[in-house]
């Protein structure tokens, strides 16, 4: 297995938590959680990648290395792409995105994705998937679905239920009753770096402004991404008070 970098975008101002990184979880600021998982993944090197000095200093306490970004990046990729620029990062490397607000990431996630491009040289990215478990998490537009094709490359990633079974729901939407094959995105990336800087250096898609899924410019762009099933399930993450309240119930009933 090559050796990969880990970075953690942490910014300050989520409109439902503010400050959320900071936000305790069995006593402990989220991003420590989320930088602690990744450290067990194996990976060479865990950065927490941030526009805040709070949340900058709060790092350097419990011993992470926190370096500061561009405040105004519109999103995590972007502040990826700064991090690797600024370290200068060679082009083959790997380094995968951890997003800030999956305090209950299993860690083998991360090194299943790193694996995962390393042996896909045709790829320029890498990401994992779960199995749809019910209908009302195949119909959620906030539940991203991917379809992929015969070589575990994605074909296209939606908010909408894909794909959709024409027989399965022969008295509309809510009938579907065909749903098993569907796969659900899980938000964790393994991007070469030189790919990684191509993507943030593209303007938005067409598609990508539809459907609000900043991977789709990947694919518009010719960009091939490997996706394979996690070989662990998630821990749910963390966007308003209530999945607060359900990560920190979590994490006190079986502490990491």
């Amino acid at each position: 297995m090559t050796a990969f970098r880990v970075v953690v975008p942490a910014r300050w101002g989520s409109t439902r938590l503010p400050g959320k990184p900071l936000r305790l979880l069995a006593g402990r600021p989220m991003i420590e959680h989320v930088w602690r998982r990744a450290c067990e993944s194996g990976a060479a090197e865990v950065l927490v990648a941030t526009d805040d000095e709070r949340i900058a200093s709060a790092c350097r306490e419990f011993g992470a290395t926190a370096v500061l970004t561009d405040p105004g990046h519109p999103s995590g990729t972007d502040r990826l792409a700064e991090v690797a620029r600024t370290r200068g990062w060679p082009a083959h490397e790997i380094v995968v995105n951890v997003q800030g607000d999956e305090p209950l990431l299993p860690p083998a996630n991360v090194a299943q994705v790193a694996q995962l491009l390393d042996g896909a040289p045709d790829c320029a990215i890498a990401t994992l998937a779960t199995p749809v478990r019910t209908l009302h998490e195949f119909l959620d537009p906030n539940a991203v679905k991917v379809a992929l094709g015969g070589n575990g490359r994605a074909l296209y990633f939606s908010r909408a239920p894909i794909p959709w079974a024409r027989d399965g729901a022969p008295a509309g939407l809510a009938s579907q009753t065909a749903y098993a094959h569907a796969l659900r995105h899980l938000g964790l990336y393994a991007y070469r770096c030189g790919s990684l800087l191509r993507l943030a250096a593209l303007p938005p898609s067409p598609l990508e402004d539809t459907e609000k899924l900043e991977q789709l410019r990947a694919l518009e762009s010719g960009m091939r991404i490997a996706v394979a099933v996690a070989v662990a399930v998630p821990g749910p993450g963390v966007d308003t008070e209530a999945d607060l309240a359900a990560a920190d119930a979590l994490l006190r009933a079986a502490p990491p």
